[in-house]
């Protein structure tokens, strides 16, 4: 699966990165504005997403464009899960920082279950 890490925190991104990774994701990204986010959207699959972008936009407002738009599942990672709003219709998960392994791999996970059954429900016989 194409996790994109979307976060403006440097090391928090490199740690997300070697994560998804380490539990068998390719990576995309990181990125850390919504115009990069929205660049590397169609090569995703699945988003993690911080509310505090690096262009001040709202990280809500920019899952919501990728879960309409693209179809990308969304799993917030945020020091402020409280704020998360209208952006956690659609979403899979919120995860609060500061966060561990198994809780992103966790994440990851269920997302990839969730994609697979989606596609085979949806497979022509």
């Amino acid at each position: 699966m194409k996790v994109m890490i979307v976060e403006d925190e440097g090391l928090i991104a490199l740690e997300l990165e070697r994560i998804a990774q380490d539990a068998g994701h390719q990576t995309v990204g990181p990125v850390s504005t919504v115009e990069q986010a929205l660049a590397y959207a169609p090569k995703s699959d699945v988003a993690l997403v911080d509310l505090s972008l690096a262009d001040g936009v709202s990280g809500a407002q920019l899952a919501r464009r990728l879960i309409d738009r693209y179809g990308i599942d969304v799993i917030f990672v945020t020091g402020s899960p409280e704020n998360v709003g209208n952006g956690m219709e659609g979403a899979l998960d919120i995860i609060p920082k500061p966060f561990t392994d198994d809780r992103i791999a966790s994440a990851l996970s269920r997302a990839q279950a969730l994609r697979r059954d989606f596609e085979g429900s949806n497979a022509v016989l």
